[in-house]
């Protein structure tokens, strides 16, 4: 499994942590644009990289005063 920078892992992972929704996503690296591929591009091995990289996240982001990203459930 990739979890590189901009694989689902990483977007699924990056998403929880900073309190966003739960959409599954990849970024594409492509001559040094960013290219957001969403799910209905994403192979289903994509797919569950996503979530795993979600459901794997504990942390949130602290934003400083006692706030934080807010939690959100996992995705099963």
């Amino acid at each position: 499994m990739n979890k590189g920078h901009g694989s689902p892992y990483d977007r699924g992972s990056a998403d929880r942590y900073y309190g966003r929704e739960y959409q599954p996503h990849m970024i594409d690296f492509l001559k040094g644009h960013n290219m957001r591929i969403k799910a209905d591009e994403l192979s289903q091995e994509q797919l569950n990289e996503y979530k795993l990289g979600w459901n794997q996240t504990d942390s949130r982001k602290d934003w400083g005063g006692g706030r934080y990203a807010p939690e959100q459930s996992n995705r099963a």
